[in-house]
């Protein structure tokens, strides 16, 4: 029986990086801002991230047990489907750019277990919004990341440190409807017995310390390392929410 083929990886989004420095200015809010507005301009049918999925979805990536190449993971930011950029759109480059930039923070400070703020804003007051809604987002973003590369949620199903798993992935899941958990009985279990997060201060820490301790198990810290201290409360550094961009379908 002849062999299939195998699957033509996405066509990436970006041209190949330049090396790039060790330790990156962190993304400015100028950048972030610039950064959603080239989201918004893509054109249809290309399903982009916003800003805040973006940052839960490079969260989800960096978690993985085994590197994922950047080519896979950058496919998926412009489109979450993996379609391709327009030939020749202008923005590519600069944003392309950026978004490398906050991957490469993120990734620092993860490898030394030192605390960072999430890309999370605000809702706006309506006088029925919920602040805690304002993390869905980068949850969405985050479970995005591990339904296109599931060697995460294999290991939290299926492997042997499957139990330490539970807990963090509980704290970031809780946002989710329990009917989008389906066949995660010992997720939902686990998000059962959590307090719900008392304000959006609360919740954002919750995200931070998940993706901590989740990295405590597929990146464990080399030999004589030391992690960073973990405050035990971090402000949430919330500012206003960013255009409403098509993000991950849910």
């Amino acid at each position: 029986m002849r062999a299939m083929p195998a699957p033509r990886p996405p066509r990436p989004a970006c041209a190949p990086a330049t090396p790039s420095p060790a330790a990156p200015d962190a993304v400015s809010d100028l950048q972030r801002e610039a950064l959603q507005d080239g989201f918004d301009q893509l054109p249809a049918p290309l399903e982009p991230l916003d800003v805040s999925a973006l940052d839960g979805f490079l969260c989800g990536v960096l978690l993985q047990p085994r590197p994922v190449p950047e080519a896979r993971w950058l496919a998926h930011v412009f489109d979450v489907d993996g379609r391709p950029l327009p030939a020749g759109w202008g923005p590519a480059a600069e944003l392309c750019d950026i978004v490398r930039r906050r991957h490469r923070e993120l990734d620092q400070a993860i490898e030394a277990r030192r605390w960072f703020d999430p890309w999370v804003f605000e809702v706006e007051d309506d006088g029925e919004a919920d602040e805690v809604e304002a993390v869905f987002p980068w949850v969405a973003g985050f479970a995005t990341a591990l339904t296109l590369f599931p060697d995460l949620s294999d290991l939290a199903e299926n492997g042997p440190q499957a139990p330490e798993l539970t807990e963090p992935l509980a704290l970031v899941y809780r946002h989710l409807d329990p009917e989008d958990l389906e066949d995660a009985e010992a997720l939902l279990a686990e998000i059962d017995t959590l307090e719900p997060p008392a304000n959006l201060t609360d919740a954002v820490e919750g995200l931070v310390r998940a993706t901590l301790l989740v990295a405590d198990v597929t990146r464990p810290l080399k030999a004589g390392a030391k992690p960073s201290p973990r405050p035990p409360s971090r402000p949430a550094r919330a500012k206003q929410r960013p255009p409403a961009g098509r993000g991950p379908r849910r």
